[in-house]
């Protein structure tokens, strides 16, 4: 029989309880209560209008993912034909991360005032509205603004799908669906270096169309989430942290401005860093204490009640760190330091693409049959940091063939941890911290990754600084007082001093890896103390009608 619009908007919700029966008093007759409860549950939405729900949502991350890809590919060209710095470079990702981080619990509170469908298209038209006037950028100042509001719109596509998730399927059931997260991640991976490339490497339309090609996936997300994606809209009263919100973004901005900045632009030990780190400090102590005092936070402190949610934030952050912090850089070893266009860069990234696709799922279908998941967070962490302690041994003439068997380790343990972190949460909280959780684990990850991104590129941007000035010593005719040779220099530079560059910067990249492995450990702790709990078979939807009965 046909299934109509009514139906999916009940379906997530229905159960098979008698009339006037609570959800939690169903009585079971002989079946005996155990952990690891069935994986399906009668009187819910079917595996079909599921993946028909869903089709819209992973299309739209499908768009996220790959407008990220693309441009992170085009940057050394853009960066290049702009005249930018390192530090730029740095910031044209570090802006769009922040402004996800800072709006992702946003969005997460606007999810339980106002329809989670209309926010997730909301949030993709803010996305590519900012991906086209990037497109228009003249400069990097312009381009790293722009940039900021693509960021605005990511934070909602990233926070939003996860809350429609657990709003629709139970933890149990939902490995298997976070599987296709991964495997979306893994398409939009591999074909976003790639389109990517073939738009820098094509003469007529070159890197603008980077930031335009995402535009009709958009659009084609947009109707399937109207045409799939019905889920019901339970209003309450909410009020919207913005202060805290602003007090956070103020302080993780003037820290991470100090580290990209300090060094360079002024001296470690000077008024300017003491501004800067001051004030950043102050602002997070003010961050802190109005999440105390204010009705609904934008982080709530008592998530961190729960072991479970604390130990995965934790974990999260590591992750974050070390993921966003080291992959953004890898584009700019493979195309500065060794020589490959850009279509062969992303080409050349498969090997960790097909680890997280295989991993991501593979893990999502056997946790869903088993229902449980410590094992495969432990396993995934410690694969993280073996990949990362490999790669930290690469240099301008590591042999490609073991580069690829590195990234490949790294994208198993990459996709056996990321998505399982916030199954784990959504598992633990409350049905009415769903929303806050899911997107509280979404604004570390963010965060962690902002942080690695500044803190790494600070670190890249050192060593090759360090290593150009001592190659630059022997070549002849360089000239003195180019010591701080780097990306602004490379288009003019003779070509002696343009192989010193390339070889700086492979041979800095290695340490960044080295320094993601040692983050990544983090992971591997926290991950070792979380109390593993068998997964809920109940919705998000029904959870919260049984809590509020």
């Amino acid at each position: 029989m046909a299934t109509t619009a009514r139906d999916d908007r009940t379906a997530a919700v229905a159960t098979p309880a008698p009339a006037g029966i609570p959800l939690g008093d169903v009585p079971l007759g002989d079946v005996p209560l155990s952990d690891v409860a069935p994986a399906e549950q009668p009187g819910r939405m079917t595996h079909r209008q599921i993946l028909s729900a869903l089709s819209g949502m992973l299309l739209a991350m499908f768009v996220a993912f790959l407008s990220s890809t693309v441009v992170s590919n085009a940057l050394p060209t853009i960066i290049t034909e702009l005249r930018g710095t390192q530090g730029q470079y740095t910031w044209v990702v570090t802006a769009t991360l922040l402004a996800s981080t800072a709006s992702t619990p946003i969005w997460g509170k606007l999810s339980d005032l106002y329809s989670k469908k209309l926010l997730i298209q909301l949030s993709i038209v803010v996305f590519i509205v900012g991906s086209m006037l990037a497109g228009l950028a003249q400069s990097v100042e312009t381009l790293i603004a722009w940039r900021v509001l693509q960021g605005l719109g990511l934070g909602g596509i990233q926070a939003l799908v996860q809350i429609a998730m657990a709003a629709m399927i139970s933890p149990r059931e939902r490995g298997r669906y976070s599987g296709l997260i991964g495997a979306v991640m893994a398409v939009a991976t591999v074909g976003g270096p790639l389109i990517g490339g073939l738009l820098v490497d094509t003469s007529w339309l070159g890197w603008r169309w980077c930031f335009y090609v995402g535009v009709p996936f958009a659009a084609v997300a947009l109707v399937l989430l109207q045409r799939t994606l019905h889920l019901p809209v339970t209003r309450r009263a909410v009020r919207i942290d913005y202060l805290g919100a602003a007090f956070l973004s103020a302080g993780v901005s003037a820290l991470l401005i100090w580290v990209t900045l300090a060094g360079g632009t002024f001296a470690w030990a000077s008024t300017e860093t003491a501004l800067f780190v001051g004030g950043g400090l102050l602002a997070v102590v003010a961050f802190v204490v109005t999440e105390l005092r204010a009705p609904e936070p934008i982080v709530p402190l008592r998530l961190f009640r729960d072991r479970t949610t604390t130990l995965s934030i934790l974990a999260s952050i590591a992750i974050g760190v070390a993921m966003f912090g080291s992959s953004v850089f890898l584009g700019q070893y493979l195309q500065i330091s060794r020589g490959y266009s850009p279509t062969a860069a992303g080409l050349l990234t498969l090997p960790m693409v097909g680890g997280l696709l295989l991993s991501s799922t593979v893990s999502g279908i056997l946790i869903s049959r088993s229902g449980r998941w410590k094992g495969y967070l432990v396993a995934g962490s410690l694969l993280v940091v073996l990949g990362f302690a490999l790669l930290g041994t690469v240099d301008h003439e590591t042999d490609m063939v073991l580069l690829g068997a590195f990234l490949f380790v790294l994208g198993v343990g990459i996709g056996m941890t990321m998505q399982n972190l916030v199954l784990a949460v959504q598992n633990t909280v409350a049905a009415r911290d769903l929303g806050a959780a899911s997107s509280a684990v979404a604004f570390f990850r963010s965060l962690g990754g902002t942080i690695g991104v500044a803190v790494l590129g600070a670190v890249l941007d050192s060593r090759v600084g360090e290593l150009t000035a001592q190659g630059l010593a022997g070549v002849p005719g360089a000239g003195q007082g180019s010591g701080g040779a780097g990306l602004a220099d490379l288009a003019d530079a003779p070509p002696a001093v343009r192989a010193l560059i390339a070889a700086a910067y492979g041979d800095a990249t290695g340490r960044i890896f080295a320094v993601s492995a040692v983050v990544a450990v983090v992971a591997v702790v926290t991950i070792a103390f979380i109390r593993e709990v068998a997964l809920r078979t109940e919705s998000g939807d029904e959870r919260l009608q049984t809590e509020s009965a």
